[in-house]
């Protein structure tokens, strides 16, 4: 999966999370049931700019869309069943509307040189390689939505802004794209293998190594990475033991993004990479990690051979084919803390846009309106087998149980969530190869941070 390496953050005291995400979905190095009816309207009330492309009043006042409508969208780990169906409704309610998808795994790629040209399409998902939003704003590509969001109201009228898990991410105090999805790193394993083998579900660091110690006993390795995208095994286990050895404080993660030496001489990451040193010192790690990437991992995983995997939401949705019968996904987000401690959810999101060169702005911000609203957000859970980020509550769906697992942690009050932190590329290299080298035992913590150090002074310079 192709991964963005942004990590988001959520409102924990207000968020109702429904889950989902693209296979490989916020992170980028890598290669990469029943649905709610739509809404009786998927025509808008007037969206504040008019398209080149003609819309004209119907009688109760809502703007009739017509004319050609593109969407791009990236097919992923999530796959593209949510999209062939929110399209479909959208058209559906839009007959006069001329609706034309662009999507697939390479879609960003062949899309690239029309958004280069100035011709893209009207509306954009911004996820997998290839898409970077904040490129995209510096190279004014985006449509500013600034004042457009202030009031824009879902097709159930409730303003978008409000039913929004994680907010939308200002540039210079303006935006420009819409998280719709909300993934979150954590640990997953076979809740069906743990049952019949007697194992319990970790809660905590002691409790997973307790277990761990138990699984390793019984013949299997109890973990397993993908030591080609060390970003995995970083984002799952070492960032939230971070946060966790820091008193449940994030803000030693922002200081690393920020490239300032002595966050990453704390305590606190000394505390983190010895907790992967345990795990490597106690012989957990399968050795096959350090060479694997990550379908090569996940299917070790599905076939029992590894208890523990750390990974994103969209993992089980990326690997639907391959999941044997009776493989039951259990899953936490963090398992570095002290028992009794917070859970820590390292969380990310993929957004949507409008491009500013877009012919059809009209219908683009009418889509918009129709795909944040709570009825979206269901079939998102169920269909790509992740949350979104509109609020709701989805224990009543067709969601898989580990996407209603994480959308209780993401709801809880005494979850600590990250919020969106992107390190600086060079420094983020330097950090997965150093832990790379740390779970073969080539470097010692101590080493791992001089090796980080040295590369934050350079690019700070």
């Amino acid at each position: 999966m192709i991964m963005k390496k942004k990590f988001a953050a959520l409102g924990i005291a207000t968020i109702l999370a429904a889950v989902s995400l693209t296979g490989c979905g916020s992170n980028k190095n890598e290669e990469a049931s029943k649905s709610p009816s739509a809404s009786p309207s998927a025509s808008t009330p007037a969206a504040t700019e008019s398209a080149s492309a003609p819309a004209s009043e119907s009688p109760d006042n809502t703007v009739k869309l017509s004319g050609d409508f593109e969407i791009q969208y990236f097919v992923g780990g999530y796959g593209d069943k949510w999209w062939k169906k929110v399209i479909a409704d959208f058209q559906a309610a839009n007959p006069d509307l001329n609706v034309k998808e662009s999507g697939g795994p390479k879609i960003n790629d062949q899309m690239k040189p029309r958004w280069i040209g100035g011709n893209p399409p009207d509306f954009v998902y911004i996820d997998g390689a290839g898409l970077n939003d904040r490129q995209m704003v510096e190279d004014g590509q985006l449509e500013d939505l600034t004042e457009w969001l202030k009031d824009a109201k879902n097709v159930d009228g409730e303003l978008i802004t409000d039913i929004l898990a994680q907010p939308a991410q200002q540039f210079d105090g303006k935006v420009y794209n819409i998280p719709l999805v909300l993934n979150s790193w954590g640990i997953f394993w076979n809740k069906g293998l743990f049952a019949e083998k007697g194992w319990a579900e970790p809660t905590d660091f002691q409790s997973f190594l307790d277990v761990s110690d138990k699984i390793k006993a019984a013949g299997t390795t109890p973990f397993i990475h993908t030591g080609k995208y060390p970003y995995y095994i970083n984002g799952s286990i070492l960032y939230p033991a971070i946060v966790s050895a820091n008193n449940n404080d994030f803000t030693v993660l922002q200081d690393m993004a920020a490239n300032k030496e002595e966050a990453f001489r704390s305590p606190a990451v000394l505390a983190a990479l010895n907790k992967i040193v345990a795990l490597r010192d106690k012989g957990f790690i399968d050795k096959a990690s350090i060479q694997i990437n990550h379908t090569d991992s996940q299917m070790l995983f599905l076939q029992n051979k590894d208890a523990f995997i750390p990974n994103g939401l969209w993992m089980p949705n990326e690997m639907s084919k391959d999941v044997p019968e009776g493989f039951n996904f259990g899953f936490i987000p963090s398992v570095t803390q002290d028992a009794g401690g917070k859970v820590v959810a390292n969380t990310s999101t993929a957004t949507v846009a409008i491009a500013k060169n877009g012919k059809n702005k009209e219908a683009a911000k009418a889509f918009l309106q129709f795909v944040f609203s709570k009825a979206q957000a269901s079939q998102w859970a169920e269909l790509s087998g992740a949350p979104s980020n509109i609020k709701g509550d989805i224990s009543s769906s067709n969601a898989p149980s580990f996407v209603k697992d994480a959308a209780k942690f993401l709801t809880d009050p005494n979850t600590v969530v990250i919020p969106t932190i992107t390190y600086n590329a060079d420094v983020d290299k330097a950090m997965m190869d150093a832990t790379d080298a740390l779970t073969i035992s080539k470097i010692t913590p101590e080493e791992w941070v001089e090796r980080v150090v040295a590369v934050a002074k350079k690019v700070a310079k």
